[in-house]
């Protein structure tokens, strides 16, 4: 009995890596089709608005802020009400599913939720957003659309909202990602790789710039995307 309870653990040791990897790989491929619908989405919306891209949004609405991704209204952290149909590209999705990444572990403890739930796994390149009162960024300027982010997989750490804070940083779910050296918000969650998608509807993996990951939870690989590719000529 002794020698099969050894024989059991040997090959639960064996085949733990190998599943383990599988679930990673799975997790990759789920994520690579969650982007190029959402690509395609945002092809849709620029046939539909004259090529104008959308903007990310922020403004104050029903008790609330409107954004891109949705509405979240206000509220303690983790228990905001949350509606994804309010969103720009939902109308071209019909349902949810594809905005949540599934190698974003929301049951970790050093996880932040924003909302009462999972919301979106992925951020919007903010240089394609205008500013307020400018007029919208036209597709017309890609002169390379196959060289320019959409979205990608997206996070910050949190130190400063409870339960959050400087001595308990926690990672987040965000919803832009830029070349903000300060407060990098790229999300190499997939073997130290991100996701994204780009201007042509491709999908392609991005590795951190040298030296930006987050030192405040370095595990958690959050970092920099390259600047060329979400920055216009």
């Amino acid at each position: 009995m002794l020698v099969v309870i050894a024989l059991i653990v040997l090959l639960a040791a064996l085949l733990l890596p190998a599943l383990t990897r599988g679930r990673a790989s799975a997790q990759r491929v789920r994520c690579v089709s969650n982007l190029r619908q959402l690509g395609l989405a945002v092809q849709l919306y620029w046939d539909d608005n004259s090529g104008n891209c959308f903007r990310y949004g922020g403004s104050s609405t029903n008790g609330g802020q409107l954004y891109w991704f949705g509405w979240l209204g206000r509220g303690a952290e983790g228990q905001r009400m949350f509606d994804a149909a309010q969103g720009v590209l939902y109308p071209y999705i019909r349902g949810r599913g594809v905005e949540l990444c599934p190698a974003f572990d929301y049951f970790n403890p050093q996880t932040k939720l924003k909302a009462a739930g999972a919301s979106y796994g992925y951020g919007y390149n903010l240089y394609l957003s205008a500013a307020p009162g400018e007029a919208p960024v036209k597709t017309s300027r890609f002169t390379q659309p196959s060289n320019v982010l959409l979205l990608a997989d997206a996070a910050q750490i949190n130190t400063w909202q409870a339960p959050a804070s400087p001595s308990h940083p926690m990672l987040e779910e965000w919803y832009y990602v830029n070349d903000d050296t300060s407060q990098p918000n790229g999300h190499f969650r997939h073997g130290q790789r991100a996701n994204a998608v780009f201007g042509d509807g491709h999908v392609a993996t991005e590795q951190p710039v040298p030296g930006s990951l987050d030192s405040r939870m370095p595990r958690q690989w959050v970092g920099l995307l390259r600047k060329e590719i979400l920055v216009l000529p």
